[in-house]
C-alpha cells in the first residue's frame, strides 16, 4: 500500500522547496498544501479554473512562456518559481489594467475589508503614475436592484466569471452568462433582463463566492458570533451557521463539513431567516375557544378528566385564540380526535419534518385514525 501511494504523488521543485502533489493536481493546489503562497483572483474552490485573470502566472523551468498555476498540471521533476522580479511585474500591470476601469468607491464598498481586489492591492502594489496614463474611464452601468435579497452593481464586476461558473456548475440553472464583447463584456442574464425576470432562483450561491461588491445582500450586518445548527426549512437536513448579532440572527451561511449540502443552501437556508424574529411568529400553542354548550353538544368534556383542567383557558374570547401550554394543547387533540374515524379525519404532513417523522405521521393516519386521506405540504 504505501509503494501505491508514492506511485500516485508527484515530486516537483517550487521555489526551491521540494513538494509532493498527488497525479492531476495543478501547481497552484500543490502550493497551497505546501504553504506557498500565489494570488488569484478568478480561482474559486469546488469550480473548474479558466485563468481569467492571469494573476496566479507562475515561470516553469525549460519553459519559455508564463503559465497559469490554476489551470496547470503538475508533472514529475518540474521546478516551478512563483515570485520573481519579472512576475512580479507582469501582474502588477495586470492588476493595474482591472483597476483602470473599476469603480473605485472602496470606503462606501460593502465588501471593504474583504475584498479580494482590495488584498491584492495591498499585497502586490500599482504604480500610480502609469494607473493615472491608463486614461481610466469608470464605468456608469445601471446597478440592477430587482431581486429581493441580493443586488448586483456591474460597475464593480471584474468579470472574473465566478459567478456565471457557480451557478451553471453547482446550481445548475446558468441563469447568468458572459454577454456581450470587448469593453463591454459583462455578467448579464438571458436577454439583459433584470434578475427577477431571468431563471434565477435567488439562492445567492453567487453572491457567497463574488471576490468583489459586485454581487452584495441587500442588508449586510456581520455578526458577533455563529452558531452551527441545522436548517428547519424542510427534512432534507442542510447544515448551515447562523450568524448572530446580540439577539439576532443578521445572516446564514452553509457549512461546507455537513456531508448534505457541502456548504451549499437554497433560497430558504440563505435568506429565509427572518421568520424567526417575526411578531406574526407563534411562541405557544393556540386553542379555538368555544362555549361550554358547543362543547357538551360535541360530547367533549375535557374538564371530567383529572389532571390540569382546560376550562379556564378555553372560554369565548370574541372568537379568538385563547393561548395555553403544551400538555393542555396535546390533551385537547387527543381527547377531540376520538370523536373522528375513517373519512371524518385528513390529515396534511410538513416538510420541515424528518422522513422517520413522516413516516409515523402517516403510519398514525392509517392504523390508528383508519384513513388513508393524507397528503404533504410540498405537494399542494
Amino acid at each position: 500500500m504505501p509503494n501505491q501511494l508514492m506511485t500516485n504523488h508527484i515530486s516537483l521543485n517550487i521555489n526551491g522547496l521540494d513538494v509532493k502533489a498527488p497525479e492531476g493536481a495543478t501547481i497552484l493546489k500543490a502550493a497551497q498544501s505546501a504553504g506557498i503562497y500565489i494570488p488569484t483572483l478568478c480561482y474559486c474552490p469546488g469550480l473548474t479554473s479558466e485563468g481569467t485573470c492571469r494573476i496566479c502566472l507562475v515561470k516553469i523551468e525549460k519553459k519559455k512562456k508564463l503559465h497559469p498555476a490554476c489551470r496547470t498540471p503538475v508533472e514529475e521533476g518540474m521546478a516551478v518559481i512563483t515570485d520573481d522580479s519579472e512576475i512580479e511585474q507582469v501582474r502588477r500591470v495586470t492588476l493595474e489594467l482591472l483597476l483602470s476601469d473599476h469603480d473605485f468607491n472602496c470606503l462606501l464598498c460593502p465588501k471593504s475589508g474583504t475584498c479580494r481586489l482590495q488584498e491584492l492591492v495591498n499585497r502586490i502594489g500599482f504604480d500610480e503614475k502609469r494607473l493615472n496614463r491608463l486614461n481610466r474611464v469608470a464605468k456608469d452601468l445601471p446597478v440592477d436592484t430587482s431581486n429581493p435579497f441580493f443586488d448586483f452593481n456591474p460597475n464593480k464586476c471584474i468579470q472574473c466569471g465566478i459567478c456565471v461558473r457557480t451557478c451553471r456548475e453547482i446550481v445548475g440553472v446558468a441563469a447568468i452568462d458572459m454577454g456581450y464583447r470587448g469593453y463591454e463584456l459583462k455578467v448579464s442574464t438571458f436577454g439583459d433582463k433584470p434578475f427577477t425576470e431571468s431563471v434565477c432562483v435567488s439562492c445567492g450561491e453567487c453572491v457567497e463566492r463574488c471576490p468583489v461588491g459586485a454581487l452584495i445582500p441587500k442588508k449586510i450586518e456581520y455578526p458577533t458570533r455563529e452558531v452551527k445548527t441545522t436548517c428547519a426549512y424542510c427534512g432534507v437536513g442542510c447544515g448551515l451557521y447562523l450568524g448572530v448579532r446580540g439577539d439576532t440572527i443578521v445572516k446564514a451561511r452553509g457549512d461546507c463539513e455537513n456531508p448534505v449540502n457541502r456548504g451549499e443552501l437554497c433560497i430558504r437556508g440563505r435568506f429565509g431567516n427572518k421568520f424567526i424574529h417575526s411578531h406574526d411568529r407563534l411562541s405557544s400553542p393556540l386553542v379555538r375557544a368555544y362555549d361550554p354548550l358547543e362543547r357538551i353538544a360535541h360530547g367533549i368534556d375535557e374538564t371530567s378528566h383529572p389532571g390540569k383542567p382546560l376550562a379556564a383557558p378555553l372560554v369565548k374570547r370574541e372568537g379568538k385564540f385563547v393561548e395555553v401550554n403544551w400538555d393542555q394543547a396535546i390533551k385537547y387533540v387527543a381527547s377531540t380526535l376520538v370523536h373522528y374515524k375513517g373519512d371524518q379525519f385528513a390529515a396534511i404532513s410538513s416538510a420541515k419534518c424528518t422522513n422517520e417523522e413522516n413516516y409515523l405521521f402517516q403510519k398514525f393516519v392509517r392504523v390508528v385514525m383508519e384513513t388513508n386521506n393524507i397528503d404533504h405540504c410540498a405537494r399542494l
